[in-house]
């Protein structure tokens, strides 16, 4: 398999493709087709949820709409209206046609990667690893156009409903798995690249209280294990992998795999063993530990 380099911190991609709207349209109509076919066949197995499934999926028009109905819901309190979310994310998602896009990528990745998603409509619905990105881009999207207060109130809302803490100006790109979710916490300047798969526990941090460019880049397809700790300014290179429990403070190359506290390289840090998969989408966690000497039961 060909091995594709590393790119720079600066330039690792975290950005949807260029697809034209119709593209786009097209993507999320035909996976909408199937989320509802899914939905009718629960609903028919398990009358007790019909109501639900038509309330949150069948009576609505468009992923888009499902998803903005969904959210709101789960993102609403006293003072913050469901109405009024549902509106916002509504908006959002018409404005920038990318947001659908990522949200199919996000929910192939899921039922790809994850041998516990029966359907796209499970994730759709139960998944808070799901759901917590999505809300989290449509934070983004405001920070992006200085509306940082609204952000800020969605940010803290996501941390109190889905446990997951994603800072709005972090940058997160498309075909994330977010498995479990519970405890992620994504800093202010951590950038996600495309098709990567984090681990619940897992913290993306800085290392103190200066300001600046202080938190990690994950390049794309990056597995990080649960519980896994990135710290500082740090660049996870393209396919690399982070075992569960790991520390890392250094910048770990491409198609590696680190492990421990501290992390180390397995094979070596002068000649590391270096993998041709996917790690972000193979989900594979545990075949390095053949070539850890160290490890012994």
């Amino acid at each position: 398999m060909h091995k594709r380099s590393v790119m720079p911190a600066s330039e690792i991609s975290y950005t949807t493709p260029a697809f034209s709207p119709a593209t786009q349209n097209e993507e999320c109509a035909e996976l909408w087709d199937q989320i509802k076919a899914e939905a009718r066949h629960d609903a028919e197995s398990e009358p007790a949820l019909a109501s639900y499934l038509y309330s949150t999926i069948l009576s609505h028009a468009s992923l888009e709409r499902s998803l903005s109905f969904h959210l709101g819901n789960k993102l609403c309190s006293s003072t913050l209206l469901s109405t009024l979310l549902y509106d916002l994310f509504l908006h959002s998602f018409a404005l920038d046609p990318s947001l659908c896009s990522a949200a199919v990528a996000d929910l192939r990745a899921a039922r790809l990667r994850d041998p516990a998603c029966v359907s796209f409509a499970h994730c759709l619905l139960n998944y808070k690893g799901f759901l917590a990105c999505q809300a989290h881009r449509i934070a983004h999207n405001l920070w992006l156009h200085n509306r940082r207060p609204l952000a800020l109130a969605l940010h803290s809302r996501i941390a109190d409903v889905f446990a997951v803490d994603i800072h709005p100006a972090a940058r997160i790109g498309k075909g994330i798995l977010f498995d479990h979710a519970t405890g992620v916490v994504v800093g202010e300047t951590a950038v996600i690249g495309n098709n990567v798969s984090i681990l619940h526990h897992v913290t993306l941090g800085g290392t103190g209280k200066v300001g600046g460019d202080r938190h990690p880049k994950i390049g794309d397809g990056v597995l990080i294990g649960a519980g896994a700790t990135i710290l500082g300014s740090v660049k996870i290179g393209e396919g690399a992998k982070i075992g569960a429990g790991s520390v890392v403070l250094i910048d770990v190359p491409p198609r590696t795999t680190a492990v421990g506290n501290p992390a180390r390289l397995v094979g070596g840090k002068e000649k590391p063993s270096r993998h041709e998969d996917v790690p972000g989408e193979s989900m594979d966690h545990t075949s390095f530990i053949s070539e850890w000497s160290d490890y012994i039961i």
